[in-house]
């Protein structure tokens, strides 16, 4: 079935099966989330490539990777084209998934946000994130996606089940790192009870 005719534009709740993303990667593989069977690891939506907000996180989940130990994965989505999202995200050098969804199937399929208003607000209270993202040479030009896309974050267990949904409120706001740290540890010590 394709992920356009499931459930299209709803949130996902805790307790549900993760529905299977297959998407190209900026390393040129495809990858399909059935690789991450057996692996508890962190979804992550984000905006277009060039986004100050997404490129200061993605630096964060590159730099304090190793933090989240060998029992957790992390998987990131852009919503822009390929070629895009490895001119612009691929200087991060990520050592996990980053994959491309310019059609939007899987944002549509977890129910990913559009908000006028959210980008306003990213825009007007998250300024000097946004400036320091510049700084460091994210430059939001040239955009390739939604202005209007809102990030989300999801925690999926061992199983496929999502444990933890969460849906940005503005352009800049990700589930906190220290929270997806606590989800690692509680999945490595659910590991050792097995």
């Amino acid at each position: 079935m394709e992920p356009n005719n499931l459930n299209a534009g709803m949130r996902l709740s805790p307790g549900t099966l993760a529905p299977p993303i297959r998407l190209p990667a900026i390393d040129g593989s495809e990858f399909d989330s059935s690789q991450m069977r057996g692996k508890p690891y962190l979804l992550s939506f984000f905006r277009f490539a060039t986004c100050p907000f997404c490129n200061l996180r993605m630096h964060e989940l590159v730099s304090r990777y190793e933090e989240l130990g060998q029992h957790v994965g992390v998987v990131a989505i852009f919503e822009s084209p390929l070629d895009h999202l490895q001119q612009y995200a691929g200087r991060h050098h990520a050592p996990f998934p980053v994959l491309a969804d310019p059609d939007k199937r899987y944002y549509r399929l977890y129910g990913i946000e559009q908000s006028l208003v959210g980008m306003l607000k990213g825009m007007l209270f998250k300024m000097p994130q946004m400036i320091k993202g510049m700084a460091k040479g994210y430059l939001p030009f040239p955009i390739k996606g939604r202005l209007t896309t809102m990030p989300a974050d999801f925690l999926i267990d061992r199983e496929g089940i999502i444990q933890f949904a969460h849906y940005g409120k503005d352009e800049g706001d990700h589930l906190p790192f220290e929270q997806v740290k606590a989800f690692a540890r509680r999945e490595a010590e659910s590991k050792m009870l097995d």
